[in-house]
């Protein structure tokens, strides 16, 4: 094994547990802890998101493998686009609905939503909000699907790599309770499945942040703002 590749592995996979110990971390903060900001807009958290996705990409690059393997190729852009757009707002409105069923016959210990702590609460908010979020995403999914799905593909068969860090994708969203694990897993499977699809990062990227931001909109249907710009 060429040693580039080898270092690019070890990284990876411990910048994983780290990630995966920060969520463990949170999950336990915010059982009693309600953030003043919005949760997206924390800046320490986008100041610290931004600098392993950096990390994260130059460890790409210097992992030796071809482009089309880490997904970093974009063929049929528009295609892409259009079909991850469409994925993402059915992954939304299904979990939507979910989520509601979920919510009326089961008890908070299975489902807590967050979504109230990521409406924007103003204008200055809602601007923002969309940085944050393509931000939050496009670190998820270079990592997830880019590096732990496309990066470790020549070690392991693909449909492991989706299986496995679909899974973990799902418990770092442990702050939302068993049915936001199983819900987030689902979801990190369908990203991974257009991952190696369309062998490109571009299709899950759009449905990610799409799907996202459609559970957002919704979300601010329903909750109050409590100040407005």
């Amino acid at each position: 094994m060429d040693w580039r590749y080898a270092l690019f592995a070890i990284l990876t996979l411990l910048i994983t547990a780290v990630v995966g110990y920060g969520a463990y971390k949170t999950a336990r903060l915010l059982r009693f802890w309600q953030p003043q900001e919005n949760l997206l807009l924390l800046p320490a958290e986008n100041a610290l998101r931004a600098v392993v996705l950096v990390i994260c990409l130059l460890l790409g690059r210097g992992s030796g493998l071809p482009p089309e393997t880490l997904g970093w190729q974009f063929p049929n852009a528009g295609s892409q686009i259009v079909t991850g757009a469409l994925a993402g707002l059915a992954i939304a409105l299904t979990f939507a609905g979910m989520g509601r069923i979920v919510t009326r016959y089961s008890d908070t210990r299975f489902y807590r939503s967050i979504l109230e702590l990521v409406v924007p609460r103003n204008r200055r908010e809602a601007g923002l909000l969309p940085f944050a979020l393509l931000l939050s995403v496009l670190f998820e999914e270079v990592l997830f699907r880019s590096l732990l799905i496309g990066g470790l593909s020549p070690l392991l068969p693909t449909a492991w790599l989706i299986i496995g860090f679909s899974a973990i994708f799902g418990l770092l969203h442990s702050p939302q309770g068993t049915w936001g694990i199983v819900g987030a897993g689902t979801a990190g499977a369908i990203f991974g499945l257009m991952f190696v699809w369309h062998q490109s990062l571009l299709t899950p990227l759009v449905a990610h942040f799409v799907a996202n931001g459609v559970q957002i909109w919704l979300a601010s249907l329903e909750f109050d703002p409590s100040s407005e710009a």
